[in-house]
């Protein structure tokens, strides 16, 4: 248990120095649709639109109509069905980004598993963006 207390604060200056700002974020994200996987499971995929607009789905679930902002180093997120802001930060991992639920600790960590510029194929009363 130890050891991977260590390892965790070990780790975690290195996943904050490649924190991306909302800038970047921006960038990498706009007019892609990403999927995200949790323990090798995918969690869910969102679709970046411009002005800051997102479609997002967890796995086999609706989709559901959102906006992000920036709120200190995080980004929040705040959708249609619930404004309760949801607030992460991004980070470079490999070729694509990871991103950490804001208060969760090292390691539970999404990581982006695929990408395409295709929309976000939506099921349930609101198909299509």
């Amino acid at each position: 248990m130890r050891l991977a207390i260590a390892l965790a604060v070990i780790a975690a200056p290195a996943f904050a120095e490649d924190q991306l700002t909302a800038e970047e974020f921006e960038a990498y994200a706009t007019g892609r649709t990403l999927t995200y996987a949790l323990g090798g499971q995918v969690y869910g995929i969102e679709q970046y639109l411009p002005g800051r607009r997102v479609l997002w789905a967890f796995a086999g679930d609706e989709c559901r109509r959102g906006t992000w902002y920036e709120e200190g180093k995080e980004i929040c997120f705040v959708y249609e069905q619930d404004s309760t802001p949801q607030c992460w930060t991004f980070h470079r991992k490999g070729d694509g980004i990871a991103a950490r639920f804001a208060g969760d600790a090292p390691g539970s960590e999404l990581s982006e598993v695929a990408q395409t510029p295709e929309p976000l194929s939506c099921t349930g009363p609101d198909v299509g963006v």
